[in-house]
């Protein structure tokens, strides 16, 4: 194999269309300067590991993250003792970093809650997602910096007036707010004023549901919903009558999608727009960040048009989605708002395992891959995915030995050209229209 021997000049791994890529870039550095200025809005991304945090590295302007414990998704969620890392590193990005303490705090929950946060200033968090009194009082009395989780269900200016007087620097609101109503509260309290714009929806009222809870002994209010809202259902009357409802799911929202309406959004002066998605994986955060990123600029360079957001809107569509919806940004949700026929994902493309890291040369940046679960060719889309490493592109060019392919079999090992580093035991993944 060519990283095994002595490179001949002829068979380097030399790209030469990222070499002009990087001239034109250079060449279009002056007209930058005509980038029109505006107000500061930030777009906030979720991450639940160190690849997500990799994947939002060029489309956030901050990321948010919890631990496994205290927020409101339990289910993933990074060590207390890494939490100082992700924070370092989102700095180094040039990224705000969040911390989730969401949760209902319960006596038994006080000693952790202080924990948390004083770890989180320890870290040096830019603040802490919270609301629970307890958790607003310890942040206060340490001087760390809150915002105020949606959650508290603020929905009215009186409401924003009492948690600005709490000391909050920023508030979530309910995502049951319409766009008219946020405008109003944005005129009426001086504050950071935070939204969600896509992702899942709950059924219940911003999240506080107790039919987990009921029916499984896991509370969504602790950050371990089980979604029942996302299975089918079947009515019974007294008589023990059955209507199975034709297999439909009656309380799967389908997830919100704003890309079509960002001039609206950032008209109503609304600072920070939010992805939900801690339980996503980074094709899915680099995705929607890339695509909401675009948007935002394209809008604030007098670039944006609906064309370009149809073909966002198709992108975004390519990654994990139950449909889409405008939510209760401009009408109460009704029977459209709902995905009745499937709770899982509607997602166009799809993500398929076909192979595993065995090596890599950073003089040639080349991995070695042992193919396990499928053929690879040239012009394959691929994401490379490991705890810290997050890559997505096209193959190139592959080899095998000194000899140059377009399509290497399964059960093979093939050199890649990659565009960043990856690392061995990473895993290669093909992506494919469904």
């Amino acid at each position: 194999m060519i990283w095994q021997s002595n490179i001949n000049v002829n068979h380097c791994w030399i790209d030469y269309n990222i070499l002009i890529a990087k001239i034109h870039i250079l060449l279009k550095t002056p007209t930058q300067t005509t980038t029109m200025k505006h107000r500061p809005l930030e777009l906030l991304i979720p991450v639940k590991d160190f690849s997500c945090l990799e994947a939002a590295k060029n489309y956030a302007d901050a990321i948010y993250y919890g631990t496994k414990d205290l927020t409101m998704r339990a289910r993933r969620g990074f060590r207390l003792c890494d939490i100082k890392k992700v924070a370092k590193q989102a700095h180094a990005n040039n990224q705000k970093a969040y911390l989730t303490v969401n949760t209902v705090i319960y006596e038994t929950d006080l000693k952790k809650m202080q924990k948390t946060i004083t770890a989180a200033q320890d870290a040096e968090i830019d603040a802490v997602i919270l609301w629970d009194p307890s958790a607003i009082e310890y942040a206060k009395s340490i001087k760390m910096p809150f915002h105020i989780s949606t959650q508290a269900n603020i929905s009215n200016s009186m409401t924003a007036q009492f948690y600005k007087k709490q000391g909050a620097r920023r508030l979530i609101l309910s995502r049951e707010l319409p766009l008219k109503e946020i405008r109003s509260i944005k005129r009426k309290v001086n504050i950071e004023l935070e939204t969600f714009i896509h992702g899942a929806m709950c059924v219940s009222i911003s999240g506080q549901c107790y039919l987990s809870s009921y029916l499984y002994g896991a509370s969504a209010n602790c950050g371990k919903c089980l979604q029942p809202c996302r299975k089918t259902w079947t009515l019974t009357d007294e008589e023990n009558n059955k209507l199975i409802c034709e297999g439909k799911y009656l309380m799967s929202p389908k997830d919100l999608c704003m890309i079509e309406h960002i001039p609206d959004l950032i008209k109503s002066k609304i600072d920070s727009f939010k992805i939900e998605g801690r339980l996503r994986p980074p094709l899915y955060v680099e995705t929607v960040a890339r695509c909401y990123r675009r948007a935002i600029d394209a809008y604030q360079n007098n670039e944006y048009t609906q064309d370009l957001a149809q073909n966002l809107k198709k992108e975004l569509a390519k990654v994990y989605n139950r449909g889409f919806s405008t939510g209760f940004y401009y009408k109460s949700p009704d029977a459209t708002s709902f995905s009745y026929n499937t709770a899982n994902s509607q997602a166009t493309f799809t993500r398929t395992q076909i192979g595993i890291v065995t090596n890599y040369y950073p003089i040639v940046m080349v991995a070695a891959v042992r193919l396990t679960g499928g053929s690879l060719k040239t012009g394959d889309e691929i994401t490379i995915e490991g705890h810290t490493t997050y890559l997505h592109q096209e193959i190139g060019s592959m080899e095998a030995g000194s000899k140059q392919l377009k399509t290497a079999p399964n059960n093979t090992i093939v050199g890649i050209k990659v565009n960043k580093k990856v690392r061995k035991n990473d895993m290669l993944y093909r992506i494919t229209p469904k």
